[in-house]
């Protein structure tokens, strides 16, 4: 396998992670009436069978006996402290670009009638969880296979395409819609592929800056933390009050890209 092309290589790893899952998935998404359950067993057992699958892949085929060591995902005091710093950087990047909102009065602060203690739980909880998913599937085992075959330069405008485009699968008339947050999307991940290679291939950082921005944004949207004034159009502040499809949210993206020097 590892002599055939990278495209053959992940539509193969790709397909037999769908054969491996769909079987038990099926099941789970038939028999379970609340489909917000369903969906977090369905992707929970998603992600299991990624991690057993990537260790069984980089042992069959390239002879790793240590494939997350390979990733850069390692429980080392270096990773955890890169980790804790990019998810402060992420939460700042948040902190700014609200407070510039505020101060424009783009948005308006108001309060939460949910219980804060549990909305922060679940917030860091949400944010460790997609940041570790993410980047172990996008800068971990596709950036790795990727690598093996492009210099730098292709593969990270690869990773980047494929991390955007994996994010924006919608209609048509939707994709038209909301295509400034594909730019932003894009803004991301070569923020996350730079973070990745400025820390010696290790993922600490970009798990903790991923988790820290999802998990910011889920405390000020789940917890309806902020309401728009509408005093400057959406692409501004963000088509469907999505950061990442705003001008502002981009040029914050733009700014972390040149933090972690």
């Amino acid at each position: 396998m590892k002599e055939r092309s990278v495209v053959l290589r992940i539509l193969a790893f790709l397909g037999l992670l769908l054969l491996c899952w769909l079987p038990l998935a099926i099941p789970i998404y038939s028999l379970i009436p609340d489909a917000n359950t369903a969906s977090i067993l369905g992707t929970l057992l998603l992600y299991v069978e990624f991690l057993y699958l990537v260790r069984w892949w980089g042992r069959r085929f390239y002879g790793e006996p240590r494939v997350f060591q390979r990733y850069g995902f390692v429980l080392t005091r270096q990773n955890g402290i890169e980790f804790g710093r990019g998810w402060i950087v992420g939460l700042l990047g948040l902190a700014v670009l609200f407070g510039v909102e505020t101060v424009f009065g783009w948005v308006r602060w108001i309060p939460t009638e949910m219980a804060i203690p549990r909305l922060v739980v679940e917030a860091i909880l949400v944010g460790f969880a997609v940041g570790l998913a993410e980047e172990l599937l996008f800068r971990g085992w596709l950036w790795d296979e990727l690598r093996r075959d492009y210099r730098v330069v292709v593969a990270t405008v690869a990773n980047i395409l494929i991390f955007a485009v994996s994010h924006f699968l919608k209609p048509v008339s939707e994709i038209f819609r909301t295509f400034p947050q594909f730019v932003g999307l894009v803004v991301l991940g070569l923020v996350l592929v730079k973070a990745k290679r400025r820390n010696q291939g290790r993922l600490g950082f970009p798990i903790g800056l991923h988790g820290g921005l999802v998990g910011g944004y889920y405390l000020v949207n789940v917890g309806q933390l902020v309401t728009y004034t509408d005093a400057v159009p959406s692409w501004v502040t963000g088509i469907d009050n999505n950061p990442l499809a705003g001008v502002l949210g981009v040029l914050v993206l733009f700014g972390l890209s040149i933090v972690d020097r």
